[in-house]
């Protein structure tokens, strides 16, 4: 693609509204200079050969139109000095250079329209490529305070995911410790039964201490040898 149909895209595209569109702005702002300054090493390349063409061909015609004139001055010189044939003659080169005036006027105005165009192309990109360099590194500032946003929110769902987790183990262990004292009353009150009929029947029993007996059985005789 030539420099002057890239014209078109490159005053036709708005930097702004393509970085609103991005997927990633912080990474599409470098790539957008890299291009551009790019283009603007090719358009100041183009724009100074197109403007060496507009002033040559202003410099063609304006060396074609002074030649006119003097053919012009030439002819009135000879009609003065009654030189009919010379005056004549220099009309008709007059003539030549007239018709070569007009194409060069065409050619001269064709490269003044496409030095205009390369001007304002180069100051559009010039332009451009100040807006993002003042916003490139505010993009990338606001980029990764949106990043640092993002995973603070992924750790956040993961905090109240675990929040629920724990919840759910409080819950368990609440249900574990109601068995738990379940278990211990039942064992309490099947050991106070226990515990009561025992009491009960050492009442009832008969059984006596051999010991004491022995004792008192000792008592008793030496009761006796003091009588």
């Amino acid at each position: 693609m030539s420099i002057l149909k890239r014209f078109t895209t490159i005053m036709s595209s708005n930097i702004n509204s393509l970085l609103d569109k991005a997927e990633d702005p912080a990474k599409m702002v470098d790539q957008y200079l890299r291009d551009l300054n790019s283009d603007l090493g090719k358009v100041k390349a183009e724009t100074a050969s197109v403007m060496a063409e507009e002033q040559r061909s202003k410099r063609e015609l304006d060396e074609c139109t002074a030649e006119i004139d003097k053919m012009q001055k030439y002819a009135v010189k000879a009609l003065q000095a009654g030189n009919e044939d010379d005056a004549r003659k220099f009309l008709e080169r007059k003539n030549v250079y007239t018709t070569k005036q007009q194409e060069l006027q065409s050619a001269y105005e064709l490269a003044s329209t496409n030095a205009k165009q390369m001007r304002e192309m180069h100051d559009k990109l010039v332009k451009d490529i100040g807006q993002l360099e003042s916003r490139r590194q505010l993009i990338k500032s606001k980029a990764a305070v949106a990043k640092t946003q993002q995973r603070i929110n992924n750790l956040g769902s993961s905090a109240s995911g675990a929040s629920d987790t724990m919840g759910a183990f409080s819950r368990m262990e609440e249900r574990v410790n109601r068995s738990l004292d379940e278990a211990n009353a039942m064992a309490e009150l099947n050991r106070d039964d226990t515990d009561d009929i025992k009491d009960l029947t050492a009442k009832y029993d008969d059984d006596k201490n051999p010991v004491e007996d022995e004792l008192e059985a000792l008592k008793r005789q030496l009761a006796e040898d003091k009588e």
